[in-house]
């Protein structure tokens, strides 16, 4: 291959080449899901996205005979280094044709840019953050990408790895389906454990959906404060998600575990529009809606996006709770499986809820690191 050259991508024209470098990559890959466009840009806009209040990140386009041939982010998570007290920088939005010395150009711009500003680590991929798309899919490929999770060829653990990126996590997604989760045996521990510690179980009212949100603040930001990698969520950042996930929420997939009349615990679960969503292979927000609006027969998946306990209450059995809970209702609403994930590999608790609802792991995304 002749000389590759990467620069940072400056103006609307460059950040669409950026964009649109995923169709060069994914264009024949019926696994693949084209993501809106309008979606991709708001990510990558340091004015709208509030991620950026608190973070500083460069975008790099790699070209060779004037093509793209990859493209990859750099980012200082501040709110990270602050929360983990370390100096991690990330690497994340990372596509690249199946050449090794384009994937080294890339990396090597990124870690540059990171050690210009103190960082002595890189971690990825991250795009752009935790609560992001998170990880690179190791396990699993042949699968349909599912909402919100990462997505990639196989060869792209040899150009990470190549570059003498290693393991720092793995992350698993467990698939359930409705005719393995249920028993007579489960139905009763669930209750029991209700009344045992007089657990309620409700669902989102829409109807006070702001009011709704400010419950969800709370316990998001203490119920994974001691997960690795967690960083708590600004309070921008809360009000963009929630916008940005009202127009698919389902109430009875969003469900509040509450305890003396106060909310202790959530469970966030969507369902998989990407089965729609697959039809719009151009990326158009118009078609995207139209596909979602006529197909949404088809959507036969939910996936568990989030789910936590206050701390102070885990000892309850509520988490376990949420999740039998979700699927009494995700099987009410039509939806044969449900995808759990992402789960930490060591998140033991977690795991075994998985497993409690006889699910089986059928993904793994994975974490790479490296000094710099």
């Amino acid at each position: 291959m002749d000389a590759i050259t990467v620069r940072p991508i400056i103006g609307s024209r460059d950040r669409n080449e950026f964009i649109r470098f995923l169709w060069t990559i994914y264009d024949k890959d019926p696994n693949w899901v084209p993501p809106l466009w309008m979606d991709r840009k708001k990510v990558m806009d340091k004015n709208k996205n509030p991620f950026y209040q608190h973070a500083d990140a460069e975008f790099f386009l790699a070209e060779c005979n004037g093509s793209v041939v990859g493209r990859i982010a750099a980012i200082v998570n501040h709110n990270h280094n602050k929360e983990h007290k370390d100096k991690v920088g990330f690497f994340g939005f990372f596509e690249c044709i199946n050449d090794q010395t384009a994937a080294n150009a890339l990396f090597d711009s990124a870690k540059e840019y990171l050690r210009g500003r103190g960082m002595n680590a890189m971690r990825g991929p991250v795009s752009p953050s935790v609560n992001d798309e998170y990880g690179l899919l190791v396990e699993g490929f042949g699968k349909p990408a599912v909402i919100l999770m990462p997505y990639n060829p196989p060869y792209y653990l040899d150009l990470i790895e190549g570059y003498g990126l290693r393991k720092a996590k793995d992350l698993l997604s467990y698939i359930l389906n409705q005719d393995k989760v249920y028993s007579e045996k489960l139905e009763r521990v669930n209750n029991l454990v209700k009344e045992r510690h007089s657990l309620t179980i409700r669902s989102l009212d829409m109807k006070h959906f702001d009011k709704e949100v400010q419950k969800l603040k709370v316990v998001y930001n203490q119920a994974w404060t001691e997960n690795w990698g967690a960083v708590p969520m600004t309070e921008a950042e809360i009000n963009a998600l929630a916008a940005d996930l009202k127009p698919i929420v389902v109430p009875d997939l969003l469900i509040f575990a509450e305890k003396d009349g106060r909310t202790i615990g959530f469970g966030l679960s969507l369902p998989d529009i990407n089965i729609a969503l697959k039809y719009n292979k151009k990326g158009r927000m118009i078609p995207g809606l139209m596909h979602m609006m006529l197909r949404k027969k088809e959507i036969n998946l939910c996936r568990i996006i989030v789910l936590g306990v206050l701390p102070e209450y885990q000892y309850t059995g509520a988490a376990g709770v949420l999740f039998y809970e979700t699927a009494v209702r995700a099987k009410g609403l039509g939806y044969y499986y449900g995808d759990a994930g992402w789960i930490l590999e060591d998140n033991e608790k977690m795991i075994r809820a998985a497993k409690t609802l006889n699910g089986d792991p059928y993904k793994r995304y994975r974490l790479y690191e490296m000094p710099i």
